[in-house]
């Protein structure tokens, strides 16, 4: 569907009452606005205007900006009502003059496909994605009383979470993205879901769409589910394991056995610039309690055993890169944004994988630090972004230093 008219037709034929626009804040969650269905050819047009500042973007406080709906990303709200119901597009940021906005995750993802591609790079990304499911109150807040005691790969009726991982790939398929597995993880309550590899602007929106799926099939069910890097004390963190597969003239950069003189620079234009991207990939204070613990890495290194920060291997029978370090209170779209950057310019100057180690922020302070003096990052997402960024994070790594318990709490009720 392409045109406002088949659009419009779709919506007519599927009793689209209510539309909602979504996009992505500067932490990567997802937000949303809605028009009634009759609206969206105008929408299509003019796009929908909304307070930068109210959404958190400070940058652009005095300005009105515009939501304008990527139609390639239309789906039907399963778990909505089915008369009357609710569709939604994820949208890009503009200016009232046609403008980007700095700030707009999903513009900058597209760009450096679009950058890498006129080398004739691209890369194709799949997701491990975990997650706890705690048990709610009676009022329906969450507490921290996990749904079972299962562990890694359990079944029911110890597992009690098959029927809403069950559940939560069949409304993913509805909505036409394939889940490719799912099982209990390690920790108490923990679960996990794989998805195949697809093109990366497409693999970080249907990243996105499987959070949000993911927390209203668990409220349906009487649950909370937290994608909180470390909810639980001395129990597996949730990670984000990323299968990034680099083409180059749509030959993939290497086998299973080993990596090509360009696949090593790729990989190593990654861990060059591993302590300059840890803010992105390691967005929150409670990051920090994940790594190093339960196989999260804390320091950069090609290695070939499961646990290190990158390793070749094998999914589905593609040779593809397991990255481990990033966490699901990242912003997808930037860490992507970031891989694709930092493996091109790897490729560009012909790098050579680091000979030691190379350690990884520990702090979200010190994750800080080694933003504000990245000549990469300024580079590649510009002054504007970076600054907010750092300004926003200088005020989560205050609080938690000024009160974790509280700091936590606040990350497990909106991660």
């Amino acid at each position: 569907m392409t045109t406002a008219s088949e659009l419009s037709q779709f919506i007519k034929e599927n009793d689209v009452k209510f539309v909602r626009l979504s996009f992505i804040d500067l932490d990567g969650r997802q937000k949303n606005l809605s028009v009634m269905a009759e609206e969206l050819p105008r929408v299509l047009n003019t796009g929908v205007p909304f307070s930068a500042a109210a959404a958190g973007f400070n940058g652009d406080s005095g300005d009105d900006l515009f939501l304008f709906p990527d139609v390639s990303t239309l789906h039907i709200l399963p778990w909505r009502p089915q008369h009357g119901r609710v569709a939604r597009f994820l949208s890009f940021i503009k200016h009232s003059d046609g403008r980007k906005a700095y700030f707009d995750s999903r513009a900058l993802l597209a760009d450096a496909v679009s950058e890498i591609r006129s080398a004739g790079i691209s890369c194709d990304l799949g997701t491990d994605c975990e997650f706890y499911l705690f048990k709610t109150d009676d009022e329906g807040f969450p507490t921290k009383n996990t749904h079972d005691n299962a562990g890694y790969f359990d079944i029911a009726p110890l597992d009690k979470g098959e029927n809403v991982r069950r559940e939560i790939c069949l409304c993913l398929e509805e909505m036409g993205i394939r889940p490719l597995s799912s099982h209990h993880e390690r920790g108490p309550g923990q679960n996990e879901i794989n998805f195949a590899s697809t093109h990366a602007l497409e693999a970080c929106d249907n990243y996105t769409i499987f959070q949000s799926v993911v927390k209203a099939i668990a409220s349906r069910n009487g649950l909370f589910a937290s994608f909180m890097p470390k909810p639980l004390e001395n129990r597996s963190g949730n990670g984000l394991a990323l299968n990034i597969t680099p083409y180059k003239n749509k030959t993939p950069l290497f086998n299973s056995d080993k990596l090509s003189p360009l696949a090593e620079s790729f990989v190593a234009g990654i861990l060059n610039r591993a302590k300059d991207t840890g803010l992105i990939f390691n967005s929150f204070p409670n990051s920090y309690e994940r790594l190093g613990k339960f196989g999260a890495p804390d320091t950069a290194e090609f290695g070939a055993k499961r646990g290190a920060f990158m390793r070749l291997t094998s999914k589905y029978g593609e040779p593809c890169l397991e990255l481990r370090s990033p966490d699901n209170a990242c912003n997808l779209y930037i860490v992507l944004t970031l891989i694709l950057k930092a493996g091109f310019e790897g490729i560009k100057n012909g790098e050579k994988l680091p000979s030691a180690k190379i350690l990884l922020p520990s702090s979200l302070y010190q994750a800080i630090g080694f933003a504000k003096n990245s000549e990469f990052l300024y580079n590649a997402l510009g002054k504007n972004y970076v600054e907010d960024i750092i300004n926003r994070k200088t005020v989560l790594a205050e609080e938690y230093e000024s009160d974790k318990e509280q700091s936590n709490q606040s990350a497990f009720e909106r991660i």
